[in-house]
Formats: structure tokens, C-alpha cells, sequence
């Protein structure tokens, strides 16, 4: 309708007399032919939107790291119980994804956007389950019913805020290059907030570390009464040192909220403002899961993610017990995070000059060598550090390339469903599901194969056995998944050409949306001139 509205609208300016469109009564019509200006993020914008990313690596690596150790030997859970918890509360975690992308797909636009709401509301009740998760409420009989439920809903929350959040992607501006520089922005922030989660909790409750004790035969156990030994002062106060930490993040993430909140606003495509309401939800999932690019680009990234996630769930006890460098952990991440947070802005200028292709086949393959350089040497820290340093600039690759990527794959999408608006939370939720997936998978991978080599929990050292499945988790399986990962990278067809093929399609749609919005404005002014 609104093209036959500017149709009527040339028809009737052909009709007026060359003296009058000469005198200046064509303004709508030049106006309507100027070029539209790019929508130019400003640096502050991309900090604001990039600040977003804090909260959901702040808490996550506060959980990843220290939830466990929190419910055998502060909260005091039965092992078996503490094991429920965190099966459940992981496998939850990735459910939510999909069912919070189901939900936000049926939102509708209001004045604060489509996506912000969820953000903005989520927030408070968040850090209050957060803060819920670290205290030890005195009902001994329902101590896993607690923890279990907070666990969860805190995790539901927070994927009320990270689903949205990383949906905002496609809607801060329409320009491939203003969402790729504001991704980088994020990359950079998110592995600053699991520098500064770990640190935060490390230094705060660092003192809740369970001593390893030496039995009279001289082998190496876990010190299972290490909690009953303590007098419950001390308890008390480890408690509590838990519970500043949780509230020092939980201050962050509010922080990082507001920030977002204030300093980004949301923005509506112009040719989806002028179709129906989106499609539903199942219709849109068979549309996403049937796009090609979509399925190879979450299918490289699926085996690459498992690599990295297989290095990262094992390398603290790598690096205790087979390389035997027990007190260096803490400084050996910080120099694999410090290096990824550097490295970042160099991964952003290398994908815009050379492609993000190109990016993905020499940043994450990068890795490798070193790897196995890790799986050939002998204990040596120096070496060690240079591998960890090595490794964060792998790691930088592996956090940026992925939702670099999406937005392409969602441009593609839009240019071959041009109907189909309203299912980005769809990609980007099952994206993070997937994910999630992969550490599921590692975790239990690593769990089961430690089991079979004889681990001692706690024990102050391990079997050789368990020092070589160590090694092997955590080079040459990396390895292998790296190398399936890369070759499937082959099949994905967005290339740097395909890329600007679309961007100019999508401009050209976004320019006929414009224009068509002003034919109504054309039509009204020449027919008071008539």
C-alpha cells in the first residue's frame, strides 16, 4: 500500500506546472532522496553496551569456580546432594535459554524497546537469588531444597538478562561494522569480568580452602573432616567472607545494569516496523534450525567451544598435579585472561582486514602448537607461562569470532525469510544453549574419565594414571576437536564477498522501507499544492 501511496504521489507532481516545482514546493521529494545517514555508534555507546557483558561472566565464573567447594565445606551438603544440585542446576541452565528466547519472541515493542524490559526487570530479582545462593540457612533437613532452588532461579534470571542482552547485538545500530566494533567492545569487557569475578572471589574467600592430609601409609587423602575440625568461629567467619563476596558482585551487576540500561537505547529495523506481528515461535525455530549457515557456523563453533572448554575445565588440576604447580594457578589464569583482554582489539583490526573466516582458521589454530608443545614438555614454569600467554590470545579468538559471526548469519537470514522478523532471541538463545551443551559435555567427559583413572578427591597428589588423563584432556583432546572444528568451518558459506552482497541488499531494503514511509509526508504536501 505505501508504494501505491507514492506512486499516486509522482502522478500528481507530474501534473503540476514546471514553474511550481521549480520555486521550491518539492521539499518532501528532495528531502525523501537524500542519502540516509549510517547509523555511527559513539565510542561511550559501545562502553555502555559493552559493560553489559560484566554481569553474566562475573557470576558465572564466581559459580564455576567456587560453587562446588562452597557446598561440600562451607554449607556442609552431602556430597551426593551437592552433586544433584549441580547436575540439575547446570542442565536447567541450559534449558532456560531456549524457553526465555520462546518468551522474548512473543514480546512486543513498548517505549523502552523490545529487549530492554527483560533486562531492566530481571536485574533485582537476580542479585537477590544470587546473594540467596551463598548463605547457609540454619535448616539442616532443607539445606539441598535451598540451594537447588536458588541455584535454578538464579540461573533462569540471569538468562532474563544475558538471552536479551546478547539479542541486542542486532538492534544497537544496522551497521555491520558499528555491531562488529561494539562486539569487540563487549569481548573485551566480559573477559575483564572473568578476570575481576575470579579475583573477587579468589582474594575474599580464599581462606575457604580445605587443607590435603597424609595418612600413616603415607599416601595422599582428601581431608574429609577438615569442616568438623574447624571451631565454629572460624566457620562463621568463612561464611561470611562468602557472603561480602557475593555482595561485592552482586553490586557490579547492578552497576553494569544501569549503565547498560542508560546508555544504550534500541533500535527498530524500518522495514520491520511496517510488517505484522512476528511469526510464531516453533515456525520461526524450523526456519532458524533449517538455515544453512546458521546450523555449519553452530556446528564448527560447537567442537572449537568444547576444545577450549575441555583446556578450561581441567587446567587447574593440570597444573597442580601433573605439572605440579600448585600454587601458581591463580597467576597462570591471570595471564591466559590478561593476554585474551589484550588481544582483542588486535583479533577486531585482523577479521576487518583480513576477514573473519581467515580469523577463525588462524586464531583458533593457533592454539595448537602450543598444545602440544604442553603435552611433549616437562615440568618447567617458564615455559608453562609462555604456553598460558599463548593460549589467552587463542582464547580471545575463540570469545570474539563467535558473536561476530551471528549477526552475519542473522543478515543472511532476514535477506531469505524477509517475513520472518521478531527471531533473533531464536538464534541467539539456541547459540547459548549449544554452548552450554559443550560444557555440559566436557564436564562430564572429564568427571568420567578422572573416575576410571583412580582420582583422589582432595588428595595433595594423583596416581600417574590421573596425571596422564589430565594431560590428554587438556592437549591432545583439545586437538583433535580444534582440527574437526576448523574443517567444518570449510562448509560455512559467508565469506567476506557473501558479506558485503548482503550488506548492500539489506541497506537497499532499509532505504525502500524509508521511502516508502515518506511517501504518505509526499503525498499530503503535493496535494495542498494541487
Amino acid at each position: 500500500m505505501a508504494k501505491g501511496e507514492g506512486a499516486e504521489s509522482g502522478s500528481a507532481a507530474g501534473l503540476l506546472p514546471t514553474g511550481i516545482l521549480q520555486t521550491g514546493e518539492r521539499p518532501a521529494q528532495v528531502k525523501m532522496r537524500e542519502p540516509k545517514k549510517k547509523q555511527q555508534l559513539s565510542i561511550c555507546n559501545k562502553l555502555c553496551y559493552a559493560v553489559g557483558g560484566a554481569p553474566y561472566q562475573v557470576t558465572g565464573c564466581a559459580l564455576g569456580f567456587f560453587l562446588q567447594i562452597y557446598l561440600l565445606d562451607v554449607a556442609q551438603v552431602d556430597p551426593f546432594f551437592a552433586s544433584i544440585i549441580l547436575f540439575v542446576g547446570r542442565a536447567w541452565d541450559a534449558v532456560t535459554d531456549p524457553l526465555v528466547g520462546f518468551f522474548i519472541s512473543k514480546s512486543s515493542w513498548t517505549r523502552l524497546g523490545r529487549l530492554m524490559p527483560w533486562i531492566i526487570f530481571s536485574t533485582p530479582l537476580a542479585i537477590i537469588a544470587y546473594f540467596l545462593i551463598w548463605f547457609v540457612p540454619d535448616i539442616s533437613w532443607g539445606q539441598t531444597v535451598w540451594y537447588l532452588v536458588f541455584y535454578c532461579l538464579f540461573e533462569t534470571l540471569v538468562t532474563c538478562f544475558h538471552v536479551p542482552y546478547s539479542a541486542l547485538t542486532m538492534f544497537i545500530s544496522t551497521e555491520q561494522s558499528e555491531r562488529d566494533s561494539a562486539t569487540a567492545y563487549r569481548m573485551t569487557v566480559e573477559v575483564l569480568g572473568t578476570v575481576l569475578g575470579t579475583a573477587i572471589q579468589g582474594q575474599i574467600v580464599g581462606q575457604a580452602d580445605t587443607p590435603c592430609l597424609q595418612d600413616s601409609n603415607g599416601s595422599v587423602v582428601a581431608s574429609e573432616g577438615a569442616n568438623r575440625t574447624h571451631s565454629t568461629t572460624s566457620l562463621k567467619r568463612t561464611q561470611n567472607a562468602y557472603l561480602l563476596a557475593a555482595g561485592v558482585i552482586a553490586s557490579i551487576y547492578v552497576i553494569c545494569a544501569v549503565i547498560l540500561t542508560l546508555g544504550v537505547r534500541e533500535h527498530r529495523e524500518p522495514y520491520e516496523a511496517q510488517q505484522a506481528e512476528p511469526i510464531s515461535f516453533f515456525r520461526g525455530l524450523r526456519l532458524v534450525m533449517n538455515h544453512g549457515p546458521y546450523v555449519k557456523l553452530i556446528a564448527g563453533f560447537l567442537f572449537t567451544s568444547l576444545a577450549f572448554m575441555l583446556v578450561e575445565g581441567n587446567f587447574a588440576l593440570f597444573c597442580t598435579y601433573t605439572l605440579g604447580f600448585r600454587n601458581e594457578f591463580q597467576n597462570l589464569l591471570l595471564a591466559i585472561m590478561l593476554s585474551a583482554t589484550l588481544t582483542i582489539p588486535f583479533w577486531q583490526w585482523f577479521l576487518t582486514r583480513f576477514g573473519k573466516k581467515t580469523a577463525v582458521y588462524i586464531g583458533i589454530s593457533s592454539a595448537v602448537p602450543f598444545l602440544i608443545l604442553m603435552a611433549l614438555m616437562e615440568s618447567n614454569l617458564i615455559v608453562t607461562y609462555i604456553v598460558a600467554v599463548a593460549a589467552g590470545i587463542s582464547v580471545a579468538a575463540a570469545f570474539l569470532l563467535p558473536w561476530s559471526m551471528l549477526p552475519d548469519v542473522i543478515d543472511d537470514f532476514h535477506l531469505k525469510q524477509p517475513q520472518s522478523h521478531g527471531t533473533e532471541p531464536i538464534f541467539f538463545s539456541f547459540y547459548v544453549f549449544f554452548t552450554k551443551f559443550a560444557s555440559g559435555v566436557s564436564l562430564g567427559i572429564s568427571t568420567l574419565s578422572l573416575d576410571f583413572a583412580g582420582y583422589q578427591t582432595r588428595g595433595c597428589s594423583q596416581p600417574a594414571r590421573v596425571k596422564f588423563t589430565l594431560k590428554m584432556l587438556v592437549t591432545m583432546a583439545p586437538i583433535v576437536l580444534i582440527l574437526l572444528g576448523l574443517l567444518l568451518f570449510k562448509l560455512y558459506p559467508i565469506d567476506e564477498e557473501k558479506r558485503r552482497q548482503n550488506k548492500k541488499a539489506l541497506q537497499a531494503l532499509r532505504d525502500e522501507a524509508s521511502s516508502s514511509g515518506c511517501s504518505d509526508t509526499d503525498s499530503t504536501e503535493l496535494a495542498s499544492i494541487l
